[in-house]
């Protein structure tokens, strides 16, 4: 299991629930920064927005590539180490609703890592420092440090 925090839900589905878990205005804030930073062609503009709006912890020189989507409802449990490479169109949640609980966690990605296209990244994981995640991988749990990995699932393809 992903380090996730578990709350269970009693009326209807989680996602029916959504504004007793976060304030729609901060839902609202954060989709029109993340669709600003989506389209940016700025790597600075994209993190200072990212570090001032979302509250979201980016290190130095880490670039985001173009249709990057974050967390929309927990963007400040993302945090990002230095020089490191989100790739196009990725997705990075924080949060998963389900039918009879919602589950939020932190996604920590590290130093020196490159993340590749179309990657989702699901919550409540670690990606270690200096770790490669090819092109179209469904993270759903750790990464160690120095791992090549890749997949749906993802799987370890060189340590």
């Amino acid at each position: 299991m992903r380090n996730t925090t578990r709350y269970p839900v009693t009326e209807s589905n989680s996602l029916w629930q959504i504004y007793k878990t976060v304030p729609l205005t901060k839902v609202m804030k954060n989709f029109i920064v993340i669709q600003m930073t989506r389209y940016s062609p700025s790597l600075k503009l994209k993190n200072w927005l990212y570090r001032t709006f979302l509250k979201m912890e980016v290190g130095e020189q880490s670039a985001f590539a173009l249709m990057v989507m974050v967390d929309v409802m927990f963007p400040e449990k993302i945090k990002v180490g230095r020089n490191s490479i989100i790739g196009y169109n990725t997705t990075i949640l924080a949060h998963e609703y389900l039918i009879d609980e919602y589950r939020l966690g932190d996604v920590i990605i590290g130093d020196n890592v490159l993340i590749g296209a179309n990657t989702t990244i699901l919550p409540g994981v670690t990606i270690g420092d200096g770790a490669t995640v090819s092109a179209a991988t469904l993270v759903h749990k750790d990464v160690p440090a120095g791992a090549f990995v890749g997949g749906n699932p993802m799987q370890i393809i060189r340590n």
